[in-house]
């Protein structure tokens, strides 16, 4: 094996400097929220930052949990997320699939209008009369319809569809197999790198939904868990205390907010490594050709 030199040595350490203090400051925020969440009061009020508390206090989890709507609007998320991830995984592998298709007439112009519709767009009043007049206020569909495929994961996936020997398909139609069967039991398989990229992407979008519920939805029994924790940071800075929350307990409101992050990031942070293996790989094998 041939000697290392001195350049590559430093050029080594120099690297692992870098991805050491780029580690370092990727941690702590989060690091800070956690310890915020979890701080006492009297710690949080003479300590300006604090990374490591001294006694751990879960009130600020107690006061968000304290009523039961906290749970009914987790599962409304839930729901939502679920739901929305198989319509917008479903309709965008349903045109994108056709769209690589070179045989297919006037695909040049369809994506120069799902193109066009990545720089402009109706606005939010003309959206929302849309939303309106179709009756869809005040139900989920109002959340899942008007983003039901997302132009850039459309053109993400037809290049990743083009990349796929033609010949497969050809083999299959010998076979006696149609274009949905082809499409089922050929291209979606073959597919799953960047099907589990782009779920990821569609969850993490409609678990994070939080405008478009309040635009949208009025009914306090359809909230998602969003909409919820904003709604208890409104409550705590203005003091809101009741029977049902710990009104012997005084929480900051910076200790609530910290939790409330905490609440609304740790659904993404589960999921993510279950999916880690095929994010980098989805994405950069949708994105090769053009």
């Amino acid at each position: 094996m041939r000697e290392r030199t001195l350049g590559s040595k430093v050029f080594d350490t120099a690297n692992h400097i870098v991805l050491l203090i780029v580690g370092i400051v990727t941690v702590l925020p989060f690091l800070y929220v956690i310890s915020g969440s979890l701080v006492s009061s009297e710690e949080l009020l003479t300590k300006k930052i604090v990374l490591f508390p001294t006694h751990i206090s879960w009130d600020a989890y107690r006061y968000i949990f304290a009523t039961k709507v906290i749970y009914s609007s987790l599962l409304n998320s839930i729901f939502i997320t679920v739901v929305g991830t198989l319509i917008n995984l479903l309709l965008t592998t349903l045109m994108a699939y056709p769209l690589a298709k070179r045989t297919l007439r006037g695909r040049n112009k369809l994506m120069l209008l799902i193109v066009f519709t990545m720089l402009f767009n109706g606005g939010m009043i003309p959206t929302y009369l849309v939303v309106k007049s179709m009756g869809l206020l005040d139900t989920y569909w109002s959340l899942w319809l008007p983003s039901a495929i997302s132009a850039f994961n459309l053109i993400l996936l037809r290049n990743f569809f083009q990349q796929l020997p033609e010949s497969l398909e050809e083999s299959a139609k010998i076979d006696g197999c149609n274009e949905l069967g082809i499409l089922y039991k050929i291209v979606v398989p073959l597919s799953l790198p960047a099907m589990a990229t782009f779920a990821l992407f569609y969850a993490v979008y409609y678990w994070n939904s939080y405008f478009t519920a309040v635009l949208y939805i009025n009914k306090s029994n359809l909230w998602p868990i969003q909409v919820w924790l904003q709604q208890i940071v409104l409550l705590s800075a203005g003091g809101f205390t009741d029977a049902n929350a710990l009104s012997e307990v005084v929480v900051p409101p910076e200790s609530i907010k910290y939790a409330v992050i905490v609440v609304a990031a740790i659904p993404v942070l589960l999921l993510y490594p279950f999916l880690q293996k095929h994010f980098a790989k989805g994405v950069l094998l949708g994105s090769v050709k053009g």
